[in-house]
């Protein structure tokens, strides 16, 4: 088997074996993230 197809199959096992937890995933801390970032933002002022 040649490096780079080698190189390549560990790769795509190795990415089928991992599970990151992304902070955007639905369900309960999908919304805290949500409320989180709702929380710190700044008013925006119109003007008159």
């Amino acid at each position: 088997m040649k490096t780079n197809t080698r190189f390549i199959k560990s790769i795509c096992e190795t990415a089928a074996k991992e599970d990151v937890a992304m902070p955007l995933a639905r369900g309960a801390r999908r919304a805290a993230f949500i409320a989180k970032r709702k929380d710190n933002e700044i008013p925006v002022q119109k003007a008159a």
